[in-house]
């Protein structure tokens, strides 16, 4: 492969990550979306999880797209998108679980 080859090769890649990354201006503002309160709390959650889930949800996955109140979905739903979405990211198993606290609100 040419360096010209090589330039253009990283070049593509470079502009799909950026790509990919693009916030979706469709979704809500970290605004929002819930606070977890001690009313939240459920049997699977308590409120440090919750509160924990939230920071990784706005911080982790608000970093490369739009994010949807966990209403947006239902529990079962965002299993799927969890499942789905937590290969793409660099988080851990145990924090991709307190994301998925935080979105099905302990369900």
């Amino acid at each position: 492969m040419t360096r010209l080859e090589k330039f253009a090769a990283l070049s593509v890649s470079v502009l799909l990550f950026i790509n990919a990354c693009k916030k979706d201006t469709s979704a809500v503002s970290t605004d929002s979306i819930y606070v977890p309160a001690t009313s939240d709390v459920t049997t699977t959650a308590s409120l440090a999880e919750l509160q924990q889930g939230r920071t990784l949800y706005v911080n982790s996955c608000g970093a490369c797209h739009g994010l949807y109140t966990p209403d947006n979905f239902t529990p079962s739903g965002w299993t799927g998108i969890m499942a789905s979405m937590a290969r793409r990211t660099s988080l851990s198993p145990s924090d991709v679980a307190l994301v998925k606290k935080y979105v099905t609100r302990g369900k």
